[in-house]
Parts: structure tokens; sequence; C-alpha cells
């Protein structure tokens, strides 16, 4: 397979193009996919000289005008889906069909945020005072910062850069190292779209670069999804010069069945939502947690269920997981499985690595159970395909687990009772509610985030993203 060497996109022009660093296929791990910049503090403030230089022109353009730019981008991601998913497949891991399907979801985002553009409402209000008119408008930021990170590196992207844009916000993106030809074509669609120079800029590199966009005082918001430690150093140093901070820091998601459920459902829901796309979304349902009457049961059906999983490259036909997307995410895999039986789980499946044609990085689903909800796999996110179960006497018992911890994205609930799917709905403390469905899954316009050490600021996608990429003014008029 042929490879490439990738640029920064800065002012409109693809600049900066180098092999200092590799991205590598992680079902063929002699596959060098590109090779690309190790971007500098210098590399991010050319990117915001040139943001804020035509941020003006853009946000004061016509509506219309930043939709067509946004529709163009979606016709191009619809039509470059095959293309575009086969490289995300190789260069992420994910399955083909799971490739294009992320492809076609941010064409998705980009045509939803295209008609976003054109409906920026403002209100129009009585003033207690008499002669005066007073009425809001929502006006761009100016320059937003996005960080982004691996396991969905075209949509997450998408679903932060198209409505920064829509709203009239130019763009500095930084994409993980992991994945950055997924970013870097991204740019090439919105430059092919015939973006404005400086409106969409795209620096690739290491902590450096996101540390530089953080700090840089010209930009105005920053909108990050990545871990936990990361997040909070994020805020620290953004809230500091008092920049708007919108950040997801992934979820410890529980999924909680009843002995009511019917267990083929309820394995099904705790299969998608833990193994599949290799277990790398921050929606999982990495612990599960299972009333005593139908414990053994789900227990042994759901490690039956990863076992007999075909785990392989990515763009074999017959896989039904692929590989971790690095050698650090498949070595913290394991290592959270040990972790594990050292503090008293039992290995009730997988847990193995698995040998294919070409050396990469695979796993067999796995699951933990006997586990206390103190431990740490029940509280630390192992982002692979790792599910922990813990046993409980009752539905009250199991919704208080299901609330401990720090994190509170998704969760979900299987089970045929009413009064408990609507008893769950209204007290789990999480930002998103499952009920006889996987915790992973989301539309993209409908608001996305959590609680707790979860999300901070407000939500991400749909109709709630112009809450972060714009401010209210309000305007009062007299005689």
């Amino acid at each position: 397979m042929t490879n490439r060497t990738l640029s920064h996109y800065i002012g409109g022009e693809f600049v900066g193009a180098s092999d200092a660093l590799e991205s590598i296929n992680p079902s063929d791990t002699s596959d060098v996919v590109a090779r690309f910049p190790d971007g500098s503090p210098d590399d991010v403030a050319a990117a915001v000289a040139a943001a804020k230089a035509a941020q003006p022109g853009w946000a004061d353009a016509s509506p219309e005008v930043r939709s067509d730019l946004l529709e163009k981008v979606a016709s191009a991601l619809f039509a470059r889906s095959a293309e575009l998913g086969e490289l995300l497949a190789r260069e992420e891991g994910k399955l083909r069909g799971e490739g294009i399907g992320e492809t076609l979801r941010a064409a998705r985002i980009f045509r939803y945020f295209a008609g976003e553009a054109l409906r920026r409402h403002g209100l129009t209000l009585e003033s207690t005072r008499p002669g005066l008119d007073v009425a809001t408008h929502r006006e761009a930021l100016g320059v937003v910062g996005l960080i982004t990170p691996w396991n969905f590196p075209i949509a997450i992207p998408a679903w932060k850069a198209a409505p920064a844009m829509a709203f009239g916000n130019s763009v500095v993106l930084k994409a993980a190292n992991i994945t950055p030809t997924m970013a870097y074509a991204l740019a090439e669609i919105i430059h092919e779209a015939g973006i404005p120079a400086g409106v969409f800029n795209l620096v690739l590199g290491r902590g450096d670069v996101g540390r530089a966009i953080v700090d840089h005082p010209d930009v105005a918001a920053i909108s990050f999804t990545g871990s936990q430690g990361v997040g909070a150093q994020v805020g620290v140093n953004a809230m500091a010069r008092q920049a708007r901070v919108q950040m997801e820091m992934g979820g410890k998601n529980p999924l909680v069945v009843l002995n009511d459920a019917d267990l083929v459902k309820a394995v099904a829901i705790a299969a998608d939502g833990g193994f599949f796309q290799t277990g790398q979304r921050c929606t999982a349902s990495s612990r599960v947690i299972v009333e005593d009457g139908i414990h053994d049961a789900f227990v042994e059906a759901l490690a039956q269920r990863g076992r007999a999983l075909k785990v392989g490259a990515a763009m074999d036909p017959d896989t039904q997981v692929g590989p971790a997307a690095s050698e650090a995410q498949l070595e913290q895999n394991f290592r959270y499985v040990a972790i594990a039986c050292e503090e008293g789980g039992r290995l009730a499946g997988g847990g193995d690595k698995v040998e294919c044609a070409t050396q990469g990085y695979f796993m067999q689903p796995t699951v933990i159970a006997d586990t206390d909800p103190d431990m740490r796999i029940n509280n630390e996110e192992v982002f692979g395909p790792v599910v922990s179960t813990v046993r409980v006497k009752n539905y009250d018992e199991a919704l208080e687990i299901a609330n401990r911890g720090n994190f509170g994205l998704s969760s979900g609930i299987v089970t045929n009772s009413l009064k408990y799917a609507r008893h769950f709905r209204k007290n789990v403390r999480a930002g998103m509610v499952m009920i006889n469905l996987p915790t992973a899954g989301v539309d993209y316009h409908v608001p996305f985030g959590g609680s707790r050490g979860s999300s901070y600021g407000p939500r991400e996608q749909g109709f709630a993203a112009v809450e972060f990429y714009t401010q209210i003014k309000t305007v009062y008029t007299g005689d």
C-alpha cells in the first residue's frame, strides 16, 4: 500500500511537510500509512494569525455563503465515503463498514450545520421601560481551537469544526497523532470546497501543538475531547486566561441488566456496547451491573459471545472485532485485565492476544466477572474490548452502583419493567440514557455530553452546539 507525506494546512496552503512522525496501520504494523510533521508553537502561532485575520470577513459574510460551503464539504464526503472509509479502517483499525459509516456521519454533520448556518436565532422582547425595544443577537466568538481524539478521527473533527464555521468562527484543529491522515483528508476536502484562506487550519504534531493552542491569547475558545487527565490541564490553562472551554473526557458507562430482561437481547446489547469498534468508544458499556437471578446465565452467555467473535484485520470482510488502534492502547488493555484479576476478578472469557496473518494489535474480547464496584476496572476507562460485571441483589443496589465513580457520560438499562425504566431514566447520573439499547450509538442532531467528570461546558452536536460556538449580545434601541 502507498503511504503519504502530510503537511499542516495554514492560511489556505499546505505547508511544512516532513517525515518526523509516522502513522502505522494497527492491522499490519509493517504498513506505514503516512509520515507527518511534528508541529511546533511557531506553527500554531502562524495558524492562529491566519485564523484571526480571516474570521471577521467570514463572520460578516452572508450566512448563505457559510451554508453553501458546508454543503459542498458534505457532498464531497458523501461522494468519497467508500475511499475515506477504507482509509479510516487502515489507519485507525475500525472495520471497513464502520469506517464508511463514520465518514457518512461526518457528511451528515456538515449537511446538518449547513442548515443551521441559516438558523442562528435571536429574540425580540418587550422592554420593561416604555419606548424601548430589546433584541438578542448571537455572534461568533472568533478563533476556536479544536483538539480531537483518534477513536472517531473524522466524525469528531466534523462535529466540532462544522458548527464552529457555520456560526462564523475560524478554526485551528489539532488532530490525534494516531490518525493524522483522516484530519488531513478533511482539510483537503474543505480546501477544495473553496474555504477562504485562514478560516480552517490544521496543525499536526504532538502535545506541544495542543498546549500552544490552549495557551494562545488569540484563541477565544477551546473544544477538547480526550482523557480526564489532559482535560483537567486544558481547563486550567484555558480558564486562566478566561477562554471559553468545552470538554468531553470519556466514560465508565454502566449497563444495568435486571432479572426480567430478555437474556438474548441483554447479551446482544452488552456485546454491542462493550466489544464492537474494539471497545474504543467513550460511550462503551464497559461495566455491566447484573441482578442476581440472571447473573450467571448472562456472564456465561456474554463470555461465549466474546469467544465466538472473529478478531482480525480491519479490511477482512469476516472480521467482527478489529485491532486496538495502537501498541500503547493494546498494552493498556492487557494491563487492566491483569489488574482486575489481581484485585479478585475472575477471567470468564477472552483476555488473550490473537495471532493473525499480519502483525497487529489484536485482542480477544474479554469478560471479567465477580468484580467489586470499587475495583479499578470499574472506575477507570480501559478503552478496549473489556467488560467487567458486578452482581447485585436488586434494582436499588444496581442504581446505586451505576451512580458511583467520577464519570457520567452514557448509561443503560435492559428490562421489561416500565416502572424501573422510568425510574432509571430520572435517577441515573449520566448525560445520556439508553433503555433496551446499547450505551454506544447516538444521533448527530441531538446534544451529546455527560455529567460529573465526563463533560464540562455546553453540550456538543445538534441544536445545542450554538450555545458554545456563539455569544449573546443584548441590544436596546430607543427613539
